[in-house]
């Protein structure tokens, strides 16, 4: 908990200059996903895999877009990393 919050200070002090670094970031993880993601077999688990990782993304990028508070930007940038780190993972040991 304080080293979330210490990172959730140093990010409010520096938000302007993570912004092009965060859109980056999960952008490249989410189209990594997305790869592994169609890498794999047609099927119903791979569509809801695929639209979990787009609807992160984008609701990521959105809330930057829309100027939101930089907490709620945070832990939807945190979302976004785990979840599509999982996506990766989970598409790795299956391929």
């Amino acid at each position: 908990m304080v080293m979330y919050s210490k990172l959730l200070k140093d990010f409010k002090e520096m938000y302007m200059a993570y912004i092009p670094l965060m859109i980056i970031l999960s952008s490249c993880l989410g189209s990594v996903a997305a790869m592994y993601i169609l890498m794999q077999e047609r099927s119903l688990s791979q569509v809801v895999q695929l639209s979990l990782c787009v609807i992160v993304c984008m609701a990521f990028n959105a809330s930057i877009l829309a100027q939101m508070k930089a907490k709620f930007v945070f832990n939807l940038l945190i979302a976004s990393l785990v979840i599509n780190t999982l996506l990766v993972l989970l598409n790795i040991a299956f391929y």
